[in-house]
């Protein structure tokens, strides 16, 4: 049973427990409050916000933004979100192995679901690929040819060592779908894909990255993207692919309109992250394919 469903299900009972009891009071069936979507979010950095204020005191550790995707999905449809979404975790941290942050220890995302979850958002996989030291590793502030193309390294000899991460990772991203599926069997699942970070052969001259190594960096994003939604399919869960919608978006576009912020931040969010404008639009996406 979807959430949807369930939810109707306990808004009929609602109403005709409402419309007997208005028959000896004289209230209106139509005030009886409707059941809470009950939400849950699971995922890394992506999803948690980091430095996007204001950040959630509770658990400091994490760098949780009370402005990221998730709260604006929860205000959208009028949900009750538990925010378990956390910087640096990795697809482990949700199914069954606490994260260290410098708070100290965080349980299990997924300890947060239940039987009664009927909405749960998944951002995970950057960290099992170890996404953000790549992108590091193809930073070069001089021009061709002072420096060393990462991508022409990460490709030597014919094989794609970043492609082969992410297909290894994806039997660990299937694993983690069926540890939140045993854990809410009621709930819907949705899989949110990673954005559109940088142009089609970037820009050199703002940002530190020679072009085909831009277009090398977006194209393993871009390739994490499709097999995480080949695995949701597989499991019959649904996927969700921002890239369009934040197109045109990127680091290379003017601050005051980027949804993500650059090597160097000029807005309130870690380096390649979303911004508040960003997760405000990656949580809009959302929301209406929700609706």
């Amino acid at each position: 049973m979807t959430w949807k469903t369930r939810s109707a299900v306990i808004l009929a009972g609602v109403v005709t427990a409402g419309s007997i009891a208005a028959l000896g009071t004289g209230v209106s069936s139509a005030e009886t409050p409707v059941s809470t979507i009950q939400y849950v979010a699971l995922g890394d950095s992506a999803a948690a916000g980091p430095l996007v204020t204001p950040q959630d005191s509770s658990s400091p550790g994490c760098l949780r933004s009370l402005d990221n995707y998730p709260s604006v999905v929860a205000r959208e449809l009028g949900a009750q979100l538990t925010d378990m979404t956390c910087s640096s975790a990795r697809s482990a941290n949700v199914t069954d192995t606490a994260q260290s942050t410098f708070s100290g220890q965080v349980s299990p995302q997924a300890t947060a679901l239940g039987p009664d979850t009927d909405l749960v958002t998944i951002t995970i996989g950057a960290n099992d690929i170890s996404l953000f030291p790549t992108v590091l590793s193809c930073v070069n502030p001089l021009p061709e040819p002072t420096g060393t193309s990462c991508r022409d390294k990460f490709t030597a000899g014919g094989v794609d060592q970043q492609r082969q991460m992410i297909e290894n990772a994806s039997s660990g991203w299937s694993s983690m779908i069926e540890a939140v599926r045993d854990r809410a069997p009621s709930a819907r699942i949705v899989v949110i894909g990673y954005g559109t970070y940088i142009a089609n052969s970037g820009c050199p001259g703002t940002q530190p990255f020679w072009p085909r190594d831009a277009d090398y960096l977006q194209s393993v994003i871009d390739y994490g993207n499709t097999v995480m939604a080949a695995t949701a399919a597989s499991h019959a869960i649904e996927y969700i692919d921002i890239t369009e919608a934040t197109a045109g978006h990127d680091i290379c576009t003017d601050p005051a309109t980027a949804y993500y912020t650059g090597i160097i931040p000029t807005q309130p969010a870690v380096p390649l992250h979303p911004t508040a404008a960003g997760m405000q639009a990656i949580g809009d996406a959302v929301a209406d394919a929700l609706s």
